[in-house]
């Protein structure tokens, strides 16, 4: 979902974090409001009145997403949700969870608590431009605080709305879970459900754009495209968990792994290995001993002329935690690290003995054939 992630602070114990891609919202949030917004609330203010307005209202809508998403994480982490942090992106905000709710009343009450959290935050607000009223407090303070107490009562109705992976796609989920005791299937009827408000802004946002309004438009269409995206992925998540969750990787595992001998000339291995089977890691066997790990970037540091010259074991690297696994370690655990890392391939090793390979390509495959089935 998340391209680079830049982290910020700790809150209560979750980091939060910002996608790069929320530095663009945050330029057109406060664009539009200084141009937009907060012109058409209080005609008549300076230019450089208007543009502070836009920032504070900025921070504030980001301290809102912050505090919505820290209700979720606080109520997962009271009923055992493992919780990686919080992570702020274009289309808003994400709790991030390891896992899923353990009973419907559990993903019920960590659904609820974000909508309850940002109409408390608006109630605040609207406390606060009442008292400022009261008060005579500057009227571009007043303004600031009345739009963040209506962006927050807008933000708990829309995720309210009943389509996965929206707070109140959840809710509906749990009350499909508790209806039938059966997790799959009210994550598969909730997340078709997301999938068609997906689409269905989709549709609206492209009305919009043929119809000349192109920005709004946009919005609509990204947002929805988001979305259907989400609702799809979120049934194929918890797929993905059923299949390889307490599973050991030795399930997956392909016993035939290609090894290379570390007394051959680096020539050899790129011609032979590297160009004939495409990988950019190799296990350097020692007889019936792993000697380590040999990549493409390790080719790459010596210079060429020197190929003919140094064995593999010469440019050989100890095998590390990030590209080694053991036979008994859950899969999901592996797949886990595989997305962390990068690598879509991982050597099966147990003492000093190479025994297989676990690769990305394998098990997304059985996981597209389980996909097929259950749609069949």
């Amino acid at each position: 979902m998340f391209g680079k992630r830049i982290p910020l602070f700790r809150l209560f114990g979750f980091a939060v974090n910002i996608d790069v891609s929320w530095l663009l919202l945050a330029i057109l949030i406060t664009w539009s409001l200084a141009v937009g917004v907060f012109p058409a609330m209080r005609p008549n203010l300076p230019t450089a009145t208007y543009w502070w307005m836009g920032v504070v209202g900025a921070l504030g809508l980001f301290l809102s997403l912050v505090l919505h998403e820290l209700s979720h994480s606080l109520v997962a982490r009271r009923h055992g949700i493992p919780m990686r942090g919080i992570t702020l992106f274009i289309f808003g905000g994400v709790a991030e969870m390891d896992g899923e709710p353990p009973t419907p009343g559990s993903e019920f009450v960590m659904a609820i608590a974000g909508p309850v959290a940002s109409v408390a935050i608006a109630v605040i607000f609207f406390a606060l431009s009442s008292v400022g009223q009261m008060f005579s407090w500057p009227q571009d303070i007043v303004t600031v605080t009345s739009y963040l107490a209506v962006i927050n009562l807008i933000l708990a109705g829309f995720n309210l709305v009943p389509a996965f992976p929206l707070d109140g796609g959840r809710v509906l989920r749990s009350a499909l879970w508790h209806l039938k005791d059966d997790l799959k299937w009210a994550t598969r009827v909730s997340a078709a459900i997301g999938s068609g408000f997906g689409g269905g802004m989709i549709l609206l946002g492209l009305i919009f754009v043929l119809s000349g309004r192109f920005v709004g438009g946009m919005w609509w269409f990204l947002i929805g495209l988001f979305l259907y995206g989400a609702a799809r992925g979120s049934y194929q998540q918890l797929l993905m968990r059923r299949t390889f969750e307490g599973v050991p990787v030795r399930s997956f595992m392909r016993t035939d792994a290609i090894t290379v001998p570390r007394e051959i000339p680096v020539t050899n291995l790129v011609e032979h290995y590297v160009y004939r089977h495409h990988f950019k890691m190799f296990p350097v066997v020692d007889g019936d001993h792993l000697w380590g790990c040999v990549t493409t970037r390790d080719i790459k540091q010596l210079p060429r002329d020197e190929w003919p010259t140094h064995t593999v074991g010469s440019i050989t690297r100890p095998c590390s935690p990030e590209n080694t696994i053991g036979p008994d370690v859950d899969a999901l655990q592996a797949l886990a690290t595989m997305n962390r890392t990068g690598h879509s391939r991982m050597l099966v090793v147990e003492g000093d003995q190479l025994v297989g390979i676990l690769t990305l390509k394998d098990l997304f495959g059985l996981l597209s054939m389980k996909l097929e089935l259950e749609a069949a």
